[in-house]
């Protein structure tokens, strides 16, 4: 009888060692737990820790809830029908406090059955709506329309986005082509343009320089009055004594006929 009972409250010991290791469950830091009962997902959410559980009758289903990175290469088309590769980085996490319904409505495979194409229906949507040109112009603002766009659709799945980055918009051989000759032939009318600029500055400049040459010989030409004519006169001849070394010309001239001087003397 004694052995009985000692058989009986060895297994009922071992029922409870059972039941107390299966009844508690740890979530890991960075993650939130789906409890589960007997398949079903409950409301409860436990947070990261040590919690308790029914065992054999609840599971807990860890999600990751810290930021996860995709990185991706998506092909789309512009406005004008040009086809543009884009490398686009996304940051995104699950929502914690609805870890239980993304696990219901979605499961684990979120990342491929809604970020995915989320990313790509994004960025097709917004591309169509900007030129090949303006795609590079205003990167900025393509950038800031696909996260919005993303965002509203990852929320809709209890997903957060945190961040969206389109690293580079690259174009087929024919359009790279097309943009640099263009660019060269912007080059070259600006600079012809300047050209242009150059000369009409300094035909202008040339202009105004004989205005004023002019301008200056006109009021010249108003200040040489009889006075000052007879005053150059005055200090011509003056000039002209200074320099006389007291003999007389031989021939003088002016308007009268020249008159040999030294001819009247002998006579």
């Amino acid at each position: 009888m004694t052995y009985t009972k000692s058989i009986i409250s060895g297994f009922i010991a071992l029922v409870i060692i059972v039941v107390v290791f299966f009844s508690g469950t740890t979530v890991d830091s960075g993650y939130r737990g789906v409890l589960l009962q007997l398949g079903a997902v409950k409301p409860t959410i436990l947070t990261e820790g040590f919690h308790f559980k029914i065992p054999f009758i609840q599971t807990v289903q860890p999600i990751e809830v810290r930021v996860q990175k995709e990185e991706s290469s998506q092909t789309a088309a512009s406005k004008d029908l040009q086809m543009v590769t884009a490398m686009v980085a996304v940051n995104y996490s699950a929502d914690p406090q609805a870890v239980n319904k993304l696990y219901q409505e979605i499961g684990l495979d979120y990342r491929t059955r809604i970020v995915d194409p989320a990313i790509a229906e994004s960025l097709k949507a917004i591309t169509a709506q900007y030129t090949a040109e303006e795609l590079i112009s205003k990167r900025p603002e393509v950038s800031a329309k696909v996260k919005d766009m993303l965002a509203g659709k990852l929320t809709k799945y209890y997903m957060i986005l945190e961040d969206i980055n389109i690293k580079e918009f690259a174009f087929s051989e024919e359009f790279n082509k097309a943009i640099e000759s263009k660019q060269t032939a912007e080059q070259n009318a600006l600079r012809a343009k300047r050209d242009l600029d150059r000369v009409k500055i300094e035909a202008e400049q040339k202009v105004a320089q004989a205005g004023a040459e002019a301008e200056a010989l006109r009021l010249k030409k108003q200040s040489v009055t009889e006075e000052l004519i007879q005053l150059k006169q005055i200090e011509v001849q003056e000039k002209a004594l200074e320099k006389w070394d007291g003999h007389l010309p031989s021939v003088t001239g002016g308007a009268t006929p020249f008159i040999d001087v030294e001819g009247l003397s002998k006579k």
